[in-house]
């Protein structure tokens, strides 16, 4: 799993752009991983719904369990 996020990470952030500075490059990694990643972007693992959503669901179904 490692590998496929850093794959993405590559091809989705970092070979798109070019940063100035690290300050810049660590943003914008922020920017990815916290907002893009983690909460949005579709995950066939998670079968095709954002960490978030996934977590949010799994909470739902705890409480009512």
């Amino acid at each position: 799993m490692v590998e496929s996020f850093f794959s993405r990470l590559k091809m989705e952030l970092v070979h798109t752009r070019s940063f100035r500075t690290r300050e810049e490059a660590k943003l914008a990694l922020f920017e990815y991983m916290e907002v893009f990643y983690n909460r949005r972007r579709l995950h066939s693992s998670l079968g095709y719904v954002s960490p978030a959503e996934y977590e949010r669901a799994a909470e739902v179904q705890r409480r009512a369990a």
